[in-house]
């Protein structure tokens, strides 16, 4: 089944470069293009979508509020921030609010592809610049090794592929309250307030495989 793809871009030229990239790609096809937010909950009442190419700043919505609205109501649709904004803020906040990944628009060709397949398959997706931005914390001091346990490395990468405490507690057999408290004590561990931070850090000390 082919991969139902909108754009969601105030760039009229980015818009018409992407739809014929990706238009050309087998198993991809683009659904609807969009220059502003207003339409597109819309059309999503009554089209699948199944990967959404969204910048954060558009003219008529603010891209991340866009997401958070999107994925309360489609939670399946894979959210994709395209944007040239690099702030470590921004992209943190973008993916608080469900989005599945942070590219810039800098990014190669092959790279968009494969980071559009990586969502599909249920991965948290950045592009190499997004994760040198993500990974600059505290940058001018010494990075403390983090030692964690099998079942704790086994959590993080779920966590990074999006999956929720309930799915874990599934896939590796244990309570969903087990699972909470792993999420807590890594949280912990790692100095951070959520998961999203979480997983950049794994990121950072290498933790998740690139």
């Amino acid at each position: 089944m082919d991969t139902q793809i909108a754009i969601l871009d105030d760039h009229p030229i980015l818009v018409q470069g992407l739809k014929m990239m990706l238009d050309h790609e087998k198993d991809f096809n683009i659904v609807a293009t969009f220059l502003n937010g207003n339409d597109i909950v819309n059309f999503m009442s009554d089209h699948r979508v199944d990967v959404i190419l969204l910048d954060v700043t558009l003219p008529d919505k603010d891209g991340i509020e866009l997401c958070r609205e999107i994925k309360s109501t489609f939670p399946e649709c894979r959210i994709i921030m395209l944007s040239n904004h690099m702030e470590r803020s921004i992209i943190m906040k973008c993916m608080q609010n469900g989005a599945n990944g942070y590219l810039l628009k800098n990014i190669s060709v092959s790279d968009l592809l494969q980071s559009i397949k990586e969502v599909m398959a249920g991965n948290i997706v950045f592009c190499n610049d997004t994760k040198k931005i993500i990974s600059k914390i505290l940058s001018n001091q010494p990075i403390e090794p983090i030692h964690l346990t099998k079942r704790e490395k086994q959590i993080i990468r779920l966590l990074a592929q999006g999956k929720t405490s309930n799915n874990i507690a599934q896939e590796l057999f244990l309570s969903p309250l087990t699972v909470d408290t792993y999420r807590k004590n890594l949280l912990q561990k790692f100095q951070v307030k959520n998961s999203a931070e979480l997983v950049s850090m794994a990121i950072q000390k290498n933790i998740i495989e690139e």
